[in-house]
């Protein structure tokens, strides 16, 4: 059976927003990217966790989860972020680019349609700093019907810790042995 896939989103989660005052967290380094479509003349300063990309290996390395990039950053995930942190080359999930001036149009996160659809019927940890109520309701019912999905939200300030990473290891061994029953 193929294992859950590992949906990571980048803004919120590997790139922490500053805070009030405009600070990112100490364990973060900047580094300046030229996503697609931008000048080399106009880059894009990005604050990352050197620690990430290890944190995340060691995730990826057990062969429980299949990752694969979520985010609006899109392909520019794999080719400017990933390396950043020492990851190999992740597929994506190619989101659309919609004219909306808010992450929750409907009232959940924008990607979500696009996402559910994109995964059908396959098990999810998605980590994303942007759910709202709808989006965690949505996991319930996903996993009520049979198809096991855990949200993991990290403070968007914060971004990623390890203890997000500890929750997707054991939620997935436990998904794990469930089936093996």
């Amino acid at each position: 059976m193929r294992p859950p896939y590992l949906l990571l989103d980048i803004d919120g989660v590997l790139i922490p927003f500053p805070d009030e005052h405009g600070s990112t967290p100490a364990t973060h380094t900047r580094h300046d990217v030229v996503p697609t479509g931008r000048s080399a003349d106009n880059p894009v300063t990005v604050w990352c966790n050197p620690d990430h990309g290890r944190l995340l290996m060691d995730v990826i390395r057990t062969g429980l989860v299949t990752p694969v990039w979520c985010t609006s950053w899109r392909q520019d995930a794999t080719t400017l972020i990933g390396p950043l942190l020492g990851l190999p080359m992740l597929p994506c999930v190619d989101l659309p680019r919609p004219q909306i001036t808010t992450s929750h149009p409907n009232g959940y996160l924008g990607k979500r349609d696009h996402v559910d659809a994109w995964l059908g019927d396959a098990p999810a940890v998605w980590i994303d700093d942007d759910f709202t109520g709808l989006d965690h309701e949505w996991a319930v019912e996903r996993t009520a019907k049979g198809t096991a999905t855990l949200l993991i939200q990290p403070d968007p300030h914060l971004g990623l810790q390890p203890e997000h990473l500890t929750e997707v290891t054991r939620w997935v061994a436990q998904l794990r042995t469930a089936r093996a029953a």
